[in-house]
């Protein structure tokens, strides 16, 4: 039970931003830690994910000067409802804040395998994780031996999607990343087999260099010209997974992407987006894929960790500006 004197924040945004936001988009507010009502739980949360998805909600989604949502983990701490026992961990959505009340059909308890950390379930085993296998299986239906082209390959999805993709039996393995350091951690840690640093040519060259013979399937990330680069790249029968634009977020005025559409024709390829909240009936595949991977030590976490809720918006304003290796998590500074 929370004490009568707790502080519970929450962060609000205050304001629609043009480009890139700021730390003054932001604020953090104090009020009482909440008493949950019946068929309710109060939950203190101890970790959060931080995703590229919010800064487009930025723009119009999100309510101003009310509490952001956002993925969590929380332990249940009082409660008012047995589904929902003091003690146990839950997944929620109610996040960027320290205390959530939620109800059962708001949480999912999560499932108990000893040796995966918590953080697991933000990335790999959350909806970083499910993005990326739900786009290899279902949308580009990866087939073993498949040439794959990353964008953005250094992040949460993209990190993801390498080791899923390499476990699925795929074939030559190419990410683009924002940075050498980035490319190094790619080649040496995630078992890409070639990655090139986006900002050091033309992106269809730099393509061309590290897949001289083509890919059958682009996983895209970020949009723009690394787009207008893989459709030419791509074979006959090619695939184009477009999981999110986070390179024009911050840019609303960058010009459209460029490229040859009779190649769309002519090579008969497929370009689908989704939203992976349409597919969280895969979740128990993706636990079951996943986890003996993790356990075995084939499937590794690439997480950037940050201490301290207070650190939120800075972590969130870092990751926009490529300031994470994998998916980029907050956690509770009393773990």
């Amino acid at each position: 039970m929370s004490s009568p004197n707790a502080i519970a924040l929450t962060v609000q945004q205050t304001a629609r931003p043009a480009g890139f936001p700021a730390p003054d988009h932001f604020r953090f507010a104090e009020s009482p830690v909440p008493e949950p009502l019946p068929g309710t739980a109060l939950v203190e949360n101890l970790y959060w994910s931080v995703d590229p998805y919010h800064r487009e909600m930025m723009d119009g989604d999100f309510e101003l000067n009310a509490p952001l949502e956002g993925r969590a983990l929380g332990r249940v701490i009082e409660s008012r409802d047995p589904a929902l026992p003091e003690g146990e961990i839950v997944f929620h959505r109610a996040g960027w804040r320290t205390h959530s009340v939620v109800r059962p059909a708001e949480t999912r308890r999560l499932p108990h395998y000893d040796g995966v950390p918590l953080s697991a379930y933000l990335s790999v085993l959350g909806g970083t994780g499910l993005t990326a296998y739900v786009g290899l299986t279902r949308i580009a239906r990866l087939r073993e031996g498949d040439d794959l082209f990353v964008s953005g390959a250094a992040g949460g999805v993209g990190t993801a999607t390498g080791r899923f993709a390499r476990l699925l039996g795929a074939g030559r393995l190419v990410g683009s990343a924002g940075s050498p350091a980035k490319v190094a951690y790619l080649k040496e840690h995630v078992g890409y087999d070639e990655a090139f640093d986006y900002h050091a040519g033309p992106v269809a060259d730099l393509l061309a260099k590290a897949a001289p013979d083509g890919i059958d399937l682009f996983v895209d990330n970020v949009g723009g010209g690394q787009l207008g680069a893989a459709i030419g790249a791509l074979r006959e029968r090619g695939r184009v997974v477009r999981v999110g634009t986070v390179g024009q977020y911050n840019t609303p005025d960058a010009p459209p992407v460029l490229f040859n559409h009779a190649d769309v024709v002519e090579k008969s390829l497929r370009i689908e987006g989704f939203l992976v909240r349409d597919y969280r009936d895969v979740q128990e595949e993706l636990d079951a894929f996943a986890v003996p991977h993790l356990l075995s030590g084939r499937l590794a976490l690439d997480e950037t960790v940050v201490d301290g809720f207070e650190r939120i918006v800075d972590a969130f304003l870092s990751m926009l500006r490529g300031g994470n290796t994998g998916k980029m998590i907050v956690r509770n500074a009393s773990l």
